[in-house]
């Protein structure tokens, strides 16, 4: 029998996709080979059920699952992450959620972001007039081209790809010696790399883009080098999200079968995306961006570069590189020039990577000398404590629930998410906020610490969490739901999703979780440095996240410092921002490195009192209160 009768056929419904995969293979593999989306958020671990299908035609096997109800199990439906195909199939695909772009520069308004740095980007345009050879003087054209660079530029040496070389003699003629060439001397020492070369003269910006490649969304910024304007910002989700909605969901799924290859090809499609937006809205073919600097954590930029990262996540926890090789636009499949530069601002340690070293190049932590606490938080939370003499550094397993992610009507910050709950003292009746207006959809991160903190201070939950009992008797807001007790944030009938929006105590106990994280984190890397947290000058915080949150509500909930409100600042996407400071400046390049090497990194796993202020932080705002002085005294009034 032929290897390929011995493959039994999967068609994917509505868009009529077939595939043929050996039985046995489970069906989120069959679909990914056919190009077929299924939103698998926990990685493929059969924790989150959340990638239904329906099977329509034909049988699988381990289709049991504590996710899926007798009823569900009975109708056909399968989770595509343990089911397996058993038989030729026919298999309904729920609708995708659209991930598109969800900022803009328009949409945000004026962009904020700039540059302190010296301008000396790392690629560079040159206008070029040359002599013709002659029976005197027949240098070869390489030669020629070479001498004249170098004169330009005060570089010893030029380096040219095959491609490009292929085509010199010709373009130097068309251009009767006169052309213009795009240099990269980003490289070692004094050398140069052509990555472009044209007839006559070119004019026009010359354009660059800065990435983050975030866990939950990439941002792009189009820059041009020639005068160091920010032209525009696109944000989107980053389409590894169908794989899972943290780093280590992905680095599980990257480890199955073409996992790898196919979280790479995702988030290069998902930045091509946004390149083809900024081409169609500029004007311009995306071939004409002559360098890229990407940041991301250290999972993020593994996964982009197509390294192996599952040494990330066992112990003792080494990635393989914090220091990246450049590579081309063209090695990674982005739709830039092929010959372009990618550069990966370096990381620090397994769980601490580039985004965190942009982002204390761009806030400046790095120069001062007020005592600083920088944080990003996300589903990842990261930490710096220090000053211009001294960093150091922490990861701490936030894990994504402020990101929508295991509370059962959470969503990401984006248009129709309450961000802002009020609750009455006396009806317990709530005023939302909605990302763009209108009815909500859901409720994402700082509306689950607004809500919340809101909870708390109204006695509707207790310093642990839990639901008071006497409310859920009386029902109305507060009632015994499906899941067990909730509190109604906004009722069916005012909501977007045609349901009622709620946070159960099982959502409270997962935000109560991950606030204990990051400030557990928080508190044993001050006192590893002999640091009194009340001695911290300076509070920065980064991150998309960073934007939404309300200091007062944060500090009440203790996932922040009881600190004077004025020694808090939010900057935004601190990540792109040290991209768009690497891209422009060699000088803050050379910085971002010196950082990342003087960074002193702290592994919260092997210190012994991590989980002894893990546990203390499980309360709101913490066990001790005293802590908390300004929260202390809320709660007494």
């Amino acid at each position: 029998m032929s290897a390929n009768r011995e493959k039994l056929t999967v068609t994917f419904q509505p868009d009529q996709i077939s595939v043929k995969v050996p039985p046995g293979t489970l069906l989120v593999d069959a679909a990914a080979e056919g190009g077929v989306f299924i939103d698998v958020p926990c990685g493929g671990q059969g924790r989150c059920g959340r990638c239904l299908v329906k099977i329509d035609r034909g049988e699988v096997s381990h289709r049991e699952s504590p996710y899926l109800t007798q009823q569900q199990q009975a109708e056909g439906w399968a989770l595509s992450c343990v089911a397996r195909v058993a038989s030729d199939l026919v298999v309904s695909v729920p609708p995708k959620r659209e991930r598109l772009a969800v900022e803009t520069a328009a949409s945000r308004g004026a962009l904020r972001i700039r540059s302190d740095w010296p301008r000396y980007p790392a690629v560079r345009r040159l206008h070029l007039e040359m002599s013709p050879p002659s029976l005197e003087d027949n240098a070869s054209d390489m030669e020629r081209l070479r001498a004249t660079i170098s004169r330009e530029l005060g570089i010893d040496e030029l380096t040219v790809d095959l491609s490009l070389l292929k085509n010199l003699a010709s373009i130097l003629r068309e251009g009767d010696w006169r052309v213009t060439a795009t240099v990269d001397m980003g490289g070692p020492g004094s050398e140069g790399h052509l990555i472009d070369l044209r007839s006559g003269q070119i004019s026009g910006p010359l354009l660059a883009v800065a990435v983050d490649v975030g866990t939950t969304t990439v941002a792009v910024c189009l820059v041009d080098l020639k005068s160091g304007r920010l032209i525009d910002r696109i944000t989107a989700f980053n389409r590894q999200i169908s794989c899972g909605e943290d780093v280590i969901s992905r680095i599980i799924y990257s480890q199955r079968g073409q996992g790898l290859e196919h979280l790479q090809r995702l988030v290069v499609e998902t930045i091509n995306e946004i390149l083809a937006e900024l081409g169609r809205k500029h004007h311009f073919g995306t071939e004409e961006i002559s360098e890229v600097v990407a940041a991301g954590n250290t999972t993020m930029t593994h996964l982009f570069l197509g390294l192996p990262a599952r040494h990330i996540r066992e112990e003792p926890y080494v990635p393989t590189a914090n220091l990246f090789p450049r590579v081309t636009a063209g090695e990674l499949g982005l739709a830039a020039n092929p010959r372009a530069s990618v550069y990966c601002v370096p990381g620090v340690a397994a769980y601490v990577g580039g985004d965190i070293t942009a982002g204390v190049l761009s806030s400046g932590l790095y120069k001062t000398d007020k005592l600083t606490l920088f944080l990003d938080v996300g589903t990842n939370g990261e930490i710096v404590l220090g000053n211009r003499e001294w960093m150091t550094t922490c990861a701490c397993s936030a894990g994504p629930a402020f990101e929508g992610a295991g509370v059962r009507c959470g969503m990401r910050a984006e248009k129709g998410a309450i961000e802002d709950v009020r609750i009455h003292s006396q009806t317990l009746e709530p005023t939302v906020q909605v990302i763009g207006g209108g009815k909500p959809l859901g409720i994402c991160g700082s509306g689950m610490i607004s809500a919340l903190a809101e909870m708390l201070i109204t006695d509707i939950i207790d310093k642990g969490g839990r639901f008071n009992t006497r409310l859920i008797e009386e029902g109305a807001r507060v009632r015994l739901g499906d899941h067990g007790p909730e509190y109604v944030v906004a009722w069916a009938s005012e909501s977007a999703a045609g349901r009622d929006i709620v946070l159960t105590e099982v959502d409270i106990n997962n935000l109560i979780r991950t606030k204990g994280a990051i400030y557990a984190g928080i508190a044993v890397m001050a006192r590893q440095v002999g640091v009194d947290l009340s001695e911290v000058e300076q509070v920065l915080i980064g991150g998309a996240f960073g934007q939404h949150i309300n200091v007062e509500e944060a500090i009440q909930v203790g996932l922040l410092p009881d600190l004077p409100w004025d020694r808090f600042q939010f900057l935004g996407n601190t990540s792109v921002w040290g991209a768009y400071n690497v891209l422009l400046s060699k000088q803050a390049r050379a910085k971002a490195e010196e950082v990342a090497r003087g960074m002193t990194y702290l592994e919260l796993i092997a210190d012994n009192t991590f989980m002894d202020e893990f546990t203390s932080a499980l309360f709101l705002p913490h066990t001790n209160v005293d802590r908390f002085p300004s929260v202390k005294v809320l709660l007494a009034k």
